[in-house]
């Protein structure tokens, strides 16, 4: 059984000695929010129109792109909804890409036109991705992911500090958590010892390809899911090396598919069956 699910509210402990006196010591309760375990089915699909049909735990798929009545049909086929926008950098196409300041756009990212790195530090920029959660929690999203959560480890354009990363992605978990919503780490693997209490899973792209998955261990120990992608052309095309990949993912309890950079459900393969 899943430890966070017993509903342990009070710990009485008794004490024989000093005339019989007892100890009520407090336990937290379990979280008011969802929290995938290892192995949970899922699936990504941020561009196209949302393919329903996929058996499995929950979808991930944009915040912006998705309308509230398609993530109430996904609940109303039992999968749990997590909604994606970039925390870490600005998107031209947005519609609230005109409320950036022009002082918080940093570098452009590498082959992602339209994208910029912000200053993470700014309260532009936090303002912003309230607004963003505020969303996510009125169109009924069960949890987020927030993305590009590693700009110190880039060149953003901004002197940041792997202090600055680690406060702001706790400012992003603490605030999706007050809203009731679960929260992803996305990448940011040299910070995940330091996040793992902080946020209520993984994702991960390509952590088998650049040899990589051991830095997220820690999620699965916490009993906590990590839902990751690769992209590599000869998983795709090479059933052998698929299979190798696959083995591999599930000795880990990786949740693994393999999948088009695009994210636009044009292919799909499964590490996990029943899917």
């Amino acid at each position: 059984m899943n430890p966070r699910l017993l509903p342990f509210l009070v710990l009485l402990v008794t004490l024989s000695s000093c005339g019989g006196a007892s100890l009520s010591v407090s336990v937290p309760s379990a979280t008011e929010w969802y929290q995938p375990g290892p192995l949970s089915r899922w699936q990504w699909q941020l561009t196209g129109t949302i393919n329903t049909s996929y058996d499995v735990d929950l979808y991930d798929i944009d915040l912006f792109d998705t309308s509230k009545n398609t993530i109430r049909l996904l609940q109303q086929k039992q999968h749990k909804v997590i909604c994606y926008f970039s925390a870490g950098s600005y998107e031209n196409w947005r519609p609230d890409a005109n409320d950036f300041n022009i002082k918080v756009l940093g570098k452009a990212l590498a082959g992602w036109e339209g994208e910029r790195w912000l200053d993470i530090r700014a309260d532009n920029v936090r303002n912003i991705m309230l607004k963003r959660l505020d969303i996510a929690q009125e169109k009924g999203c069960d949890g987020v992911e927030p993305d590009n959560m590693d700009a110190y480890q880039n060149h953003s354009g901004f002197i940041l500090t792997p202090k600055d990363q680690l406060e702001y992605n706790r400012f992003i978990a603490s605030e999706a958590h007050q809203r009731k919503l679960s929260v992803a780490l996305k990448n940011d693997l040299d910070q995940v010892k330091s996040l793992v209490d902080d946020f209520d899973f993984a994702i991960n792209e390509q952590c088998f390809e650049f040899n990589e998955c051991d830095k997220l261990r820690p999620f699965i120990q916490h009993n906590k899911a990590v839902l990751n992608v690769e992209y590599k052309a000869d998983y795709v095309s090479n059933p052998t090396a698929r299979k190798a990949l696959c083995e591999d993912a599930r000795k880990r309890e990786f949740s693994t598919l393999v999948m088009p950079l695009a994210l636009d459900d044009s292919f799909r393969f499964s590490c996990l069956s029943n899917q």
